[in-house]
């Protein structure tokens, strides 16, 4: 079993996890990063690693807490903030913030997040991007009405594109 594998065990001891946290090659720092089993005071030093993708398996872990996640949600990494906004432990307020992100994958992640706010999922159901909106449209969370609006914005998109080609009566998407 390589270093990785023991890594990302749920079943590894917490002894072996603190060893591996400092291991040279970051793979294997990520694997402690995303194991659900690694103590906090770990999480804690992995969530300043200088590798993206370390911090993104921070971002990622289910078990990471809230103060830790706030942080990771400025990273200058796109990776760390899309990890955080799928991570079901992210606060709403901010949800709400990462939902504004100038990055479509971190916005998608925000929809899909089952603990958005109904407001938020509101704003996205209208997000200029395709896949945000069908986020929206495959969140649990996503209440009829707001359903119904991604589907007019759909049918208006597909409408303002027809009239500038001239190609027709554009389909329902329904």
């Amino acid at each position: 079993m390589d270093n990785l594998e023991v890594a990302k065990n749920p079943n590894t001891p917490v002894e072996t996890l603190k060893v591996l946290a400092t291991d040279q090659i970051f793979y294997v720092r990520w694997g402690v990063a995303e194991n659900p089993n690694t103590p906090v005071e770990i999480i804690k030093v992995l969530a300043t690693d200088k590798n993206a993708t370390v911090r993104w398996g921070v971002a990622h872990n289910p078990n990471t807490p809230v103060e830790i996640l706030k942080v990771l949600a400025t990273d200058k990494n796109v990776g760390v903030r899309c990890g955080v906004a799928i991570n079901p432990n992210t606060p709403v307020e901010t949800l709400k913030v990462l939902a504004t992100d100038e990055n479509v994958g971190v916005r998608c992640g925000v929809a899909i997040n089952p603990n958005t706010p109904v407001e938020t999922l509101k704003v996205l159901a209208t997000d200029e991007n395709d896949y945000v909106r069908l986020g929206v449209a495959h969140n649990p969370n996503t209440p009829v009405e707001i359903h119904k609006l991604v589907d007019a914005y759909q049918f208006m998109l597909k409408l303002e594109d027809t009239s500038q080609t001239g190609t027709g009566t554009p389909q329902s998407p329904l």
